[in-house]
Formats: C-alpha cells, sequence, structure tokens
C-alpha cells in the first residue's frame, strides 16, 4: 500500500502537511487514523522524512488492531459451530467460504457447506465444484428456495452427521436494499431454531482493491446483522488494505481471515503484525 507513498515522498525536498494528508486519506486508512499519524508526525517537532511516515503509520496501526484472535473451535456439547458468511456480489464470498471450509478441515474439523446463495445458480455450482474439489459436503437447494430453508436443512444435516463445522454461504447483496438486509435476520432466526446460540460467527467478506466503499458496507451489514470479523480478500498485489484499519476504528470489526489468491491454501487466519510489514 505505501510502496508508491514511500517513493513520492522520497522524492520530495520538504514534505508538505496538506499533501501527506490527502496521500494517506487516499491510501483508505480513515481519516480518524490518518489525524492521529498525522498529530504524532507533527509532534516530533523537526523536518519528517518518508521513513517517519512509514514507521509512525506502522507503529500507530500495530497499537490500534488487537493482537490476533484465536482461530474458532467446536463447540462443547457436539452441535456444530455455525459460521454465516455475508458480503456485497463480487467480494470473492462463495470462494472464501469454501477455503475456510478447506482451512477448517486441514486442522482435522469436520466441515459441512450450505449454499444459501440460492438467487445465483452459477454460485451454487460453483460452491459445488469446490466441495468436491476439497472434498467437503455441500447441501444444497431447489432453484430460488429459500436461503433459511437452504440453512435450516445444512444444519440438521450438519447435526445428525456430527460435523464440527456448518458454513453458510449467503448471497451477494447491495447493502443500501432493506429487504435484502432483512433476510438475514431471518436466516439467522431460522438457524437458532435448532441451536439458539447460532450463528456462532458471521463473517463479512470485503475486497480490499473497494477502498473506503467496503467500511459503508460493513456499517449497513452491522446494523442488518451483527458482525463478529471480516475475511479480507484480493490482498495479492492489490496494494491495499488500509480499509482495515478504518473499519475497526470506526466499528470495532477486525480480519480473522485473509485470503490472497485464488488457490485454496491462500487463505489464513489474520494476523497482525504480518499484516502491518506487508501493507507498509
Amino acid at each position: 500500500m505505501f510502496s508508491s507513498l514511500f517513493k513520492k515522498l522520497s522524492n520530495r525536498a520538504e514534505i508538505d502537511w496538506d499533501d501527506l494528508e490527502a496521500d494517506l486519506i487516499a491510501a483508505d486508512l480513515g481519516i480518524k487514523t490518518v489525524m492521529a499519524v498525522v498529530g504524532e508526525l507533527r509532534a516530533l517537532g523537526r523536518v519528517i522524512t518518508a521513513r517517519d511516515v512509514v514507521d509512525t503509520t506502522r507503529a500507530y496501526i500495530a497499537s490500534r488492531l488487537p493482537a490476533d484472535r484465536p482461530p474458532p473451535l467446536p463447540l462443547p456439547g457436539g452441535k456444530p459451530q455455525v459460521i454465516l458468511v455475508v458480503g456485497v456480489n463480487g467480494t470473492g464470498k462463495t470462494t472464501s467460504s469454501a477455503k475456510l471450509g478447506h482451512w477448517l478441515a486441514g486442522r482435522g474439523f469436520s466441515t459441512t457447506l450450505a449454499a444459501a446463495d440460492t438467487f445465483r445458480a452459477a454460485a451454487v455450482e460453483q460452491l459445488q465444484r469446490w466441495g468436491d474439489r476439497l472434498s467437503l459436503p455441500v447441501v444444497t437447494g431447489k432453484p430460488n428456495a429459500d436461503p433459511s430453508s437452504v440453512c435450516y436443512s445444512a444444519h440438521a444435516r450438519a447435526i445428525a452427521e456430527g460435523s464440527k463445522f456448518l458454513i453458510c454461504d449467503t448471497a451477494g447483496r447491495i447493502h443500501t436494499r432493506h429487504n435484502l438486509m432483512e433476510e438475514l435476520g431471518k436466516i439467522r432466526r431460522t438457524l437458532a431454531k435448532q441451536d439458539e446460540s447460532a450463528p456462532h460467527l458471521t463473517l463479512l467478506v470485503v475486497d480490499a482493491t473497494t477502498g473506503s466503499n467496503a467500511l459503508q458496507q460493513a456499517k449497513e451489514f452491522h446494523k442488518a446483522c451483527p458482525l463478529d470479523g471480516l475475511i479480507v480478500t484480493k490482498l495479492d498485489g492489490s496494494g491495499k488494505g488500509g480499509v482495515v484499519v478504518a473499519i475497526h476504528e470506526e466499528l470495532g470489526i477486525t480480519p480473522r481471515f485473509i485470503g490472497t489468491g485464488e488457490e485454496p491454501d491462500a487463505f489464513d487466519m489474520f494476523q497482525r503484525d504480518r499484516f502491518v510489514r506487508e501493507i507498509l
């Protein structure tokens, strides 16, 4: 994210504060973070360098993001832990659901996938292909079936078969469409019928390349469907990621997982120190 900014600043004889603020905002860090970083730089009381900008920004982000969160673990009592995956179209939600299932299976946890994106036939087929490729069971419904019914059936099967996790891949939805956001509430209520504590984890998939728009998405989804964390996709070569900091500063929601490519293993837990090094 900061490689081009570092080069730009290195070529300047003197750093202009207004230009620096604009450059940091363009990096999607969010106004709150930018103002804090600029304040710390001003407090140095001397002419600052490009290295000062990077070091101060890195230290501030590391101090604000929480330490690494532990991975999800099976619940006591035998019922599967239910993970609800939500987001707008095109963020990599279906792929991320499959990769998360693969990540859990790789750690010895049996996992079932629910193809609850029933309004986009290609999404069901895509998840089925991932399921076949990764040897993960996928529960589907009829075309245009009620997504809640698919989640209910998948939950029942996961319980019956003793799966440790159920991942529900929901339809991509525009965060400004009230009726579509209300549907998420229905899915949550339906899942709670077989386990009142479900869903146990709701993850929003955000595309790192969308910049500040991802913050607005997070705000609207969080209102309709309380979020527990993020899956951040397309961090491979996008040069972005600053919006992660903005979402945490505004909403207190941090990444749980990071997607860095198309292959199944290009997916891992979010690690704060590694993230800060890579985006800076």
